[in-house]
């Protein structure tokens, strides 16, 4: 399983661990990635994504999972997002069209 965020694209990033001697030494910074279950409003269910934490802080500051889905570019999305965010712009639409 990959360890980069689904709704964001935030994976890992090297560098180098500083001693107090000055000694450097590669490694790896990895995401704080969380599972959580985010309801969809306009789809009624909820779904299991695997986030970083800076992402959900980041949905619930926009509004929810649908609003944070469709401001998104598509580049940093996974491909369920990408799926979720397709379905989720579809039902909005329908209902625009039905209200």
């Amino acid at each position: 399983m990959s360890r980069r965020c689904e709704l964001t694209g935030k994976g890992w990033q090297a560098g180098n661990k500083v001693s107090h001697a000055n000694n450097k030494t590669r490694t790896r910074f990895m995401p704080n990635l969380c599972q959580v279950s985010l309801m969809s409003e306009a789809m009624g269910l909820s779904y299991n994504l695997r986030i970083s934490a800076i992402a959900l802080k980041s949905v619930e500051h926009v509004g929810g999972l649908d609003a944070f889905l469709l401001k998104a570019k598509n580049e940093g999305l996974s491909d369920k997002a990408l799926k979720l965010k397709r379905s989720i712009a579809k039902r909005v639409d329908a209902q625009k069209v039905a209200a």
